[in-house]
């Protein structure tokens, strides 16, 4: 799915098109953080720094990419 039809999926009635949206969304969401936060890691934030920034304890973001840096 391309931006333009998520959003006309997002905006659709069909529950089927409305779900493919959210999944493209959540997948899209998963790629830019994981970027963001192995170009946080490489200009030295702290994992303290990056779990504030995305509302979260340092604990749980080391947790899902500290293996993967």
């Amino acid at each position: 799915m391309d931006a333009q039809d998520i959003g006309n999926a997002v905006d659709s009635d069909d529950p089927a098109l409305g779900l493919r949206a959210a999944l493209a969304l959540h997948r899209l969401a998963e790629r830019v953080e994981a970027s963001k936060v192995a170009a946080a890691r490489a200009q030295g934030w702290t994992w303290q720094q990056i779990g504030d920034a995305l509302g979260v304890t340092r604990q749980s973001v080391h947790l899902k990419y500290g293996r993967d840096l």
